[in-house]
């Protein structure tokens, strides 16, 4: 059965998001922040900053504005880098339906607020039993592009609107799985990306295999650690939105998060990391919020610390590793 879809977002897991559901027959209006990077994708349909290999289906109307956004949608794909969820939304709210249900493929924490993406959908748009679905897992989008194969979990407690998604975006080489646990899907997809500048930082810093196995290891105990404390099943972390997409991120060459980690630990300073960074650094906000969140909820997160201390505070990043290592000796199961 063939819906129409409002994907809100045009970067690269958004574009490739419209490309998937218009491949499976839906009708897809993709929405761009910017007049004029939607009147370029309409016209060259290419999105030449993020898939400039995939062009979009005819199925895909590009869009921009306010008027007819949602007209006869099914159902809403938010696709907005969390920093700017909410004055997106704030733009948006007076015309989209109250009884439309969205699902949310952003990944982050909102700094000051520390809500996730799809508390911040909720807050903003003023209603609280609105349907709302997560979507999360190793999912760099050139690679989708590519159609090489790709697997995810899509989380909502409304079991059917689960499905539902499920069953529009699923392909030949995008296999989704659902899940009930929103909190623990939601908040893997945000802290992985912490993790993921660590992980970058000792690629720079030459810092070795047996370095970056530990890191990842440790990293997905604090992960789970915050999670649980949060309220998400511990599970979770074990699945394709917490080990599965921490893997894919620590690792990827193209990988935002690791990219710019790589580029701190050559001794790039900040500003430099992010000027060479193609789109939003998700995980550089993020660190702010998982310190604060951490702190709130008493969880001990040394590595987020570091990530902290480094990236924000300018620590030294070799006096950083120094210091994680010579911690006082715990057991590993605490």
């Amino acid at each position: 059965m063939s819906h129409r879809v409002t994907v809100i977002g045009d970067g690269g897991m958004g574009t490739i998001c419209a490309i998937m559901l218009a491949e499976n027959g839906h009708a897809v209006r993709l929405w761009s922040a910017f007049e004029e990077q939607a009147e370029f994708l309409r016209e060259h349909r290419v999105n030449k900053k993020f898939l400039p290999e995939k062009p979009l289906p005819d199925g895909i109307e590009v869009i921009s504005g306010r008027e007819g956004v949602f007209d006869d949608t099914a159902w809403i794909l938010s696709a907005v880098p969390t920093q700017f969820v909410r004055t997106v939304w704030e733009g948006l709210k007076d015309v989209c339906p109250a009884d439309t249900p969205i699902c949310s493929v952003t990944k982050g924490i909102e700094n000051d607020t520390l809500l996730r993406p799809s508390e911040i959908l909720l807050e903003v748009l003023g209603n609280p039993d609105r349907t709302i679905a997560v979507l999360s897992g190793p999912s760099i989008a050139p690679e989708i592009a590519r159609e090489l194969p790709a697997t995810v979990t899509v989380a909502c407690s409304e079991a059917s609107f689960a499905r539902q998604v499920q069953e529009c975006i699923s392909t030949r080489y995008f296999r989704v799985y659902t899940n009930l646990d929103v909190v623990g899907v939601e908040l893997a997809g945000a802290t992985k990306n912490v993790i993921a500048i660590a992980a970058g930082a000792l690629d720079g810093m030459g810092a070795g295999v047996n370095a970056k196995a530990a890191l990842l290891t440790r990293g997905l105990v604090e992960i789970s650690r915050l999670g649980v404390a949060a309220g998400a099943k511990p599970e979770t972390f074990a699945g394709l939105s917490g080990l599965g997409d921490l893997v894919t991120t620590c690792f990827s060459p193209v990988g935002r998060n690791r990219c710019f980690g790589e580029a701190i630990g050559t001794g790039k300073s900040v500003e430099e990391a992010l000027a060479e960074a193609q789109g939003v650094v998700e995980g550089v906000a993020t660190t702010r919020s998982m310190v604060a969140l951490a702190k709130k909820l008493g969880v001990e997160m040394p590595l987020t610390q570091a990530v902290y201390d480094v990236v924000v505070e300018g620590k030294d990043r070799q006096e950083t590793i120094t210091d994680l290592m010579t911690r006082p000796l715990r057991s590993e199961m605490e």
